[in-house]
């Protein structure tokens, strides 16, 4: 098993790339050597005849640029759809084991970082969801929520979602998407009722050390 966190979330705009680079940025600060992985990206701008995956590239800087943007993501997709379905448009295909492939870990990395497409059970291959990603890599799942109202609704069925189909969950980061909240609304103390998973909130635009008390699960001895 190596060590490392697949990130995914409750839906699609949760702000699983915008947590996946705070981590990095964290991780590379402490010292860390951070591999990081977007196998497939849709919705990917053409620039210079060639298309430009704009999450993983966004990845790749924050873990220090230490790998070429077709390493970190070598399936950018043109449309915004499903990656499967993505990929289907340009008349190609999508499979698990190419995907699992792609994230395999770098010798003179201290761990890596894989971030999914939309959601847990969104798919992402012809044959797999994200969940079954993470379960092929044998990673622990990092479950960002918009933390939003329907967030509780959102986080515990994601919890459910990644406990019953036997993956390790490491936590939840309730990801604070607008700047503006609703009045009185407070999703980790209500959360706190409902679960005992590890919780973090991330205040909008915050920087990487809102994201430090998630190292000392990660980082080796």
């Amino acid at each position: 098993m190596m060590p490392g966190l697949f990130i995914t979330a409750t839906d699609t705009g949760a702000g699983k790339t915008f947590v996946a680079t705070r981590l990095a940025e964290a991780l590379v600060a402490a010292g860390c050597k951070v591999a990081v992985r977007k196998p497939a990206e849709s919705g990917c701008p053409e620039v210079d005849g060639r298309l430009v995956p704009q999450d993983a590239e966004a990845l790749r800087r924050a873990a220090g640029g230490r790998e070429p943007l077709e390493t970190v993501c070598p399936r950018p997709l043109r449309e915004p759809l499903s990656p499967p379905r993505a990929a289907r448009r340009m008349k190609q295909k999508l499979f698990l084991d190419e995907l699992v492939a792609a994230c395999a870990m770098p010798a003179d990395a201290d761990l890596m970082l894989v971030e999914g497409a939309g959601g847990l059970f969104a798919p992402l291959a012809e044959d797999a969801l994200n969940a079954d990603l993470a379960a092929a890599l044998h990673l622990p799942v990092l479950l960002v929520v918009p933390d939003r109202l329907g967030a509780i609704n959102q986080a515990l069925l994601g919890i459910h979602a990644v406990t019953h189909r036997g993956l390790r969950l490491a936590g939840v980061v309730l990801n604070q998407v607008h700047p503006e909240r609703p009045r009185g609304m407070d999703n980790l103390a209500d959360l706190r009722l409902w679960t005992g998973a590890p919780l973090l909130t991330l205040p909008h635009g915050a920087g990487a050390e809102a994201l430090q008390p998630l190292l000392p699960r990660l980082m080796r001895p």
